[in-house]
């Protein structure tokens, strides 16, 4: 067969099916062309999932009549500008876009309709593309002093066999959503209006440039929870910026939905942020939950790619290992920096889980009995106080129902332990009672924590752990017999490479041959392990992450399981002195409000919420 050149119309639609994979995928494409444009409010319109209408209107400084043809033809932009000699840089992309694919491949395959007025005056024009065929530019009305509207209708008409692959007008409409929020993420600054189906599905004003807006715009878009229990991310390496919000191990999520990565402005799906996230709560978190954050990557675009995919949702890093030890860095210190801090929600879900009693003992004090009436407490408008003997009936009152500190003056303490008067200004106050053996109470000035002392023990002697591995080498434990694990060359290769690093965590590895290590040494935290299958992991974890997690995972795990063998236990009982210490420890440890699964080891309840319970406000 003859080789032929394929008529521009199917290259177009070629094109569209890299570029336009859904209606979220066509407007992505248009409001980054917006963006880039300067636009400062962006509106979007989708009917039917987007397959029907859809509709990007902004204030960006527009274009000019002779601009309308050209914005169609396919690869050409205003995004990249040639130098002196007419060559184009493609190693530094400034821009959104620029490979001019968008708008001719999403007019190959809808209807599309460009209306502009330019910011520099004139009238407003527009041109219509339909299924690859361009109609001459005319004169339109615009409302606007000057930006753009872009309509596109029955997108996907020209290659109904796509239709067949869309998912629900429902489902497209959420991926929508769910573009419009990335994008309105990584621009504070820009309004976002979002209407799906004629109701507005998003609102959002514009925000202060910065931190705070940031926060702000977050907040907007993931909930007040997430700004509550938001950690601020800023770290600088070699010209790179890390900057965002990063949650509180407590506030964790069951899937990886609440990650998100920009990149110079461009939202990007990436495994390194992943591989980075999963490294950096590593010792917070169990392995079936994940961390909710929002980063943003500052590079020059010289050592970052992003002419990967058309779609350019993905990068290449010139140097990964350095982004990824900037994202770990950044994350632990802003976690180190938490302190023994809990996600706010902690406290919410040990409220909802009160419930108010509308009474007590019914048949004592008349309630229920003769004079008592059916309303019970509600309807009881006389009260008076019961007798002595009455009280002195009641089962258990005047039992003790825990362990209780000693405090002055108290009746029930013969040789009474006063309190230093400090304690209950620090942040998690004053022991006043041990119950059931597991959880310690304590005031604070405005309020009471409730502390599982197991869970918060194991954390202590977890960091003092970690700290003793830091100080100096792991264990090591030399094999009877070294053990030769075959691998693939590339895996071989790339595991031999991280010999060093390896050695450190007390894992002993040498080259043996082209498709295969040789383990001499395993560290001794492990035990009798397997060392095939952790060489393995560890040669999955490299070729994904380009980390060994796997041992470093294990060894935390192991760390983690003789933490809970060594600490305080659930059912012992602690003598006041006992109790503060603990909480002292906890207040002078890192990550001290949550276990190394990621639990809270503590439950603040302030003054407000107390009261709330019973009806004081």
């Amino acid at each position: 067969m003859p080789i032929r050149r394929l008529p521009p119309e199917t290259v177009n639609r070629i094109a569209a099916g890299e570029v336009v994979e859904r209606p979220a995928s066509a407007i992505k494409e248009l409001v980054e062309n917006a963006l880039d444009a300067g636009a400062t409010r962006i509106e979007v319109q989708a009917d039917g999932g987007g397959l029907s209408r859809i509709l990007i209107a902004d204030d960006g400084h527009g274009m000019a009549a002779d601009q309308l043809a050209l914005a169609v033809e396919r690869h050409a932009t205003s995004k990249l500008e040639p130098d002196d000699a007419g060559d184009v840089d493609l190693l530094r992309i400034s821009t959104l876009g620029f490979r001019g694919e968008a708008l001719p491949s999403i007019g190959s395959v809808a209807r599309l309709t460009i209306t502009s007025r330019s910011r520099d005056g004139g009238d407003a024009h527009a041109i219509t593309v339909e299924g690859g065929d361009q109609r001459p530019v005319a004169p339109a009305g615009f409302p606007g002093p000057h930006g753009a509207r872009v309509e596109v209708r029955d997108l996907f008409y020209a290659t109904p066999a796509r239709l067949k692959f869309m998912k629900s007008g429902r489902a497209e409409a959420m991926a929508i959503s769910e573009e419009i929020k990335r994008q309105a993420m990584a621009h504070e600054a820009v309004a976002f209006t979002l209407d799906l189906d004629g109701r507005t599905a998003l609102r959002l004003p514009a925000e202060h440039p910065g931190d705070h807006g940031r926060l702000r715009r977050l907040a907007a878009l993931l909930g007040r929870d997430f700004e509550a229990n938001a950690l601020l991310i800023d770290q600088q390496r070699d010209g790179v910026r890390l900057s965002g919000y990063a949650g509180l191990p407590t506030y964790s999520r069951g899937n990886a939905g609440h990650q998100y990565l920009f990149v110079n402005g461009r939202p990007v799906k990436d495994r390194l942020l992943q591989g980075a996230l999963r490294g950096a709560y590593a010792d917070f978190l169990a392995r079936d939950r994940h961390p909710a954050a929002v980063l943003f990557l500052d590079i020059d675009p010289l050592y970052v790619d992003v002419n990967v995919h058309p779609a350019k949702a993905e990068v290449r890093f010139r140097d990964p290992q350095m982004v990824r030890g900037l994202i770990v860095g950044a994350l632990r210190h802003a976690l180190a920096g938490a302190g023994h801090r809990a996600s706010t929600t902690v406290a919410a879900d040990a409220l909802a889980g009160f419930t108010a009693h509308e009474g007590v003992g019914r048949g004592v004090w008349g309630v229920g009995a003769a004079g008592g009436g059916a309303q019970g407490w509600s309807g009881w408008t006389g009260w008076s106080a019961p007798t002595t003997a009455m009280a002195q009936t009641l089962p258990g009152l005047n039992d003790r129902s825990a362990r209780v500190e000693p405090v002055p003056g108290d009746p029930y303490t013969p040789h009474p332990t006063p309190h230093a008067p400090a304690d209950i200004d620090l942040p998690l106050g004053a022991a006043r009672a041990q119950l059931h053996g597991t959880y310690i109470v304590a005031q604070t000035r405005d309020g009471l924590v409730v502390v599982d002392q197991h869970a918060a023990h194991e954390r202590l002697v977890y960091e003092r752990m970690k700290v003793q591995m830091a100080a100096g080498s792991v264990t090591r434990q030399a094999l009877l017999t070294p053990e030769v694990v075959e691998l693939d060359p590339a895996e071989a290769e790339r595991v031999s490479a991280r010999a060093d690093e390896l050695a450190r965590l007390g894992l002993i590895v040498e080259p043996f041959g082209a498709g295969a290590v040789l383990v001499r040494e395993t560290p001794a935290l492990l035990g009798d392990t397997d060392v095939q299958g952790l060489i393995r992991d560890i040669a999955d974890d490299l070729a994904e992450h380009g980390a060994a997690l796997a041992l470093s995972e294990r060894l935390g795990e192991v760390c983690g399981t003789m933490a809970c063998h060594g600490s305080v236990r659930a059912g012992r009982v602690l003598s006041a002195p006992e109790m503060n210490a603990l909480l002292r420890q906890m207040e002078a440890t890192p990550h001290s409000g949550q276990c190394n699964h990621g639990r809270p080891t503590y439950v603040e309840l302030k003054l407000a919420d107390l009261e709330k319970l019973f009806g004081r406000r």
